[in-house]
């Protein structure tokens, strides 16, 4: 897997989280160890919209330091990050205290995804219905 490929991938898990409640400015570099897709990409949320970008960046409030599997697992909700840096699958570097948010995002996304496949079977089961009728 390229950097491109895997920071398209793990772009698409993060957008769609609602952020508009959160009006602190928050800034989260993510640098990738791996020999292929090794790089930096930063998640910021500013005036209550998130921005995934495949650059670095600098003014940062935390650095997040790890492999690309651990990223994906962290993104899609199946590894705690606050886990994954006690077992030192994670580094962090900056501020901690807004480092933890970084669960917070993805709590919300993951609720959004369970929302949207709520709706799509609810969506199905009325198709059925309309069918058989």
């Amino acid at each position: 897997m390229t950097y491109a490929d895997f920071f398209y991938e793990i772009k698409g898990k993060f957008m769609g989280a609602d952020v508009s409640d959160i009006h602190e400015h928050l800034a989260f570099q993510f640098n990738i160890e791996d020999e292929e897709a090794g790089g930096a990409f930063y998640v910021e949320v500013k005036d209550g919209v998130l921005y995934v970008e495949p650059y670095e960046f600098y003014d940062r409030d935390a650095m997040f330091i790890s492999t690309p599997e651990v990223f994906t697992k962290i993104a899609e909700g199946e590894m705690d990050p606050v886990w994954a840096f006690t077992t030192q699958k994670l580094r962090v570097e900056g501020n901690i205290d807004k480092a933890l948010k970084l669960n917070d995002i993805i709590q919300r996304k993951k609720k959004e995804m369970k929302k949207e496949a709520k709706e799509a079977k609810k969506a199905e089961k009325e198709a059925k219905k309309a069918e058989k009728k």
